[in-house]
C-alpha cells in the first residue's frame, strides 16, 4: 500500500514501518520552533523550500513500528486513534498484513502523547489489543495517570486538557495489561528500552539490534528535521526544553557514531533514515525508498 506501509529488515528481524495518518497542525512555527529567531529560521526553512510566512500549517504522519522476530510480534506506539479525521489507520494496515490485533504479544508505548497511544481504544472507549502485554515508563505512567503538572507548556488550555484526557482514556483500559519499566532493559530479545526523557519525563527510545545491525526508534526526540539541524531549538509540547537538548544530542551523536538506521515518528513516510554529524548540528538522511 503506497505510503501506507513499508517492509525492511534489521538483521533477522522483519520490520513493517506502519502511517497510522496524517494530522494537519495549524501555525506550524509556534509550535514547532518557538525558541528559534525567526530570521535563522527563515534561511533554514528554506534549505526545505518552505517560506516561513507563508508556512500556514504542517501535515506530519503518524508512523508505527512493528517487529517480528522469531518468537514474538511487537508493535512500536499505537498511532493516533480518532484524534483527527486523518488518523486511526494503524488497524487497517495491519489487517492489509494479515495481521491480527490478537497476533501482538507485546505493545511498547514510548509516552502518553495522544498520538502515540490513541489506538489503544475504539470510538466508543474500548480496547483494542485486549490479550496484548503493554510496556511504559513507570514515571511515565505516574505522570499521566496522576495529576500531570503542564503549566510549563505554553500551548492553549484546551489542548492541555486534550492531552491529560486522551492519556487517560487509553492508559486506564490497559493498567491490568501493562508492564512498567524504571530502567533501561531488553524487552524481549534484540529490542531494548532507553531513557530520553524531556519531551516528557518518561519519554523513551527503543533500539533494535540483530546480526550487527541497528535500527532506532527516536520517537519524539525530534520532531521535524529541522531539530536535527538545529539541535537546541524545541517543541511546544517538549515538557522539559533543556533536557530535551540534552537528550537529543545524545542519541543524535550515538546514531551517527554508530551509523544506525533511525525511525523518526514524525518525518516523512516511512520516517527511516540515516543521522550524520554536520556542523553543530546533524543532518538527515532519508532512505531511498520507491515509495
Amino acid at each position: 500500500m503506497v505510503n501506507e506501509i513499508y517492509q525492511f529488515k534489521t538483521g533477522s528481524f522483519e520490520c513493517l514501518s506502519i502511517n497510522d495518518g496524517t494530522f494537519t497542525y495549524p501555525h506550524p512555527y509556534p509550535f514547532l520552533f518557538p525558541n528559534a529567531p525567526k530570521e535563522h529560521l527563515k534561511q533554514v526553512l528554506l534549505k526545505y523550500k518552505i517560506q516561513l510566512d507563508k508556512w500556514e500549517e504542517w501535515t506530519s504522519p503518524y508512523i508505527c513500528l512493528l517487529i517480528k522476530t522469531d518468537r514474538h510480534l511487537i508493535l512500536v506506539d499505537t498511532g493516533a486513534g480518532s484524534l483527527g479525521p486523518n488518523t486511526g489507520k494503524l488497524i487497517q494496515n495491519l489487517k492489509a498484513e494479515d495481521i491480527s490485533v490478537n497476533d501482538i504479544d507485546t505493545i511498547i508505548l514510548t509516552h502518553g502523547h495522544p498520538d502515540h497511544l490513541g489506538g489503544n481504544t475504539d470510538s466508543e472507549g474500548k480496547l483494542i489489543f485486549s490479550n496484548t502485554r503493554f510496556v511504559m515508563w513507570k514515571n511515565e505512567w505516574a505522570f499521566w495517570t496522576e495529576e500531570p503538572d503542564l503549566t510549563k507548556l505554553k500551548i492553549d488550555e484546551h489542548i492541555k486538557e486534550l492531552l491529560v484526557t486522551y492519556a487517560r482514556n487509553n492508559l486506564q483500559p490497559i493498567q491490568e495489561q501493562i508492564e512498567l519499566i524504571h530502567k533501561e532493559t531488553e524487552i524481549v530479545p534484540g529490542i531494548r528500552a532507553i531513557v530520553a526523557p524531556g519531551h516528557t519525563p518518561g519519554h523513551m527510545i527503543i533500539n533494535i539490534s540483530s546480526e550487527g545491525q541497528q535500527l532506532m526508534v527516536l520517537s519524539d526526540t525530534v520532531i521535524h528535521p529541522v531539530h536535527m539541524e538545529q539541535p537546541d531549538w524545541y517543541a511546544s509540547v517538549d515538557l522539559d526544553p533543556k533536557q530535551v537538548v540534552d537528550t537529543r544530542r545524545q542519541l543524535l551523536n550515538r546514531a551517527a557514531n554508530e551509523k544506525a538506521l533511525v525511525l523518526a515518528f514524525h518525518f516523512p513516510f516511512p520516517g527511516l533514515g540515516r543521522v550524520s554529524q554536520k556542523g553543530k548540528g546533524w543532518q538527515w538522511q532519508p532512505i531511498e525508498t520507491t515509495v
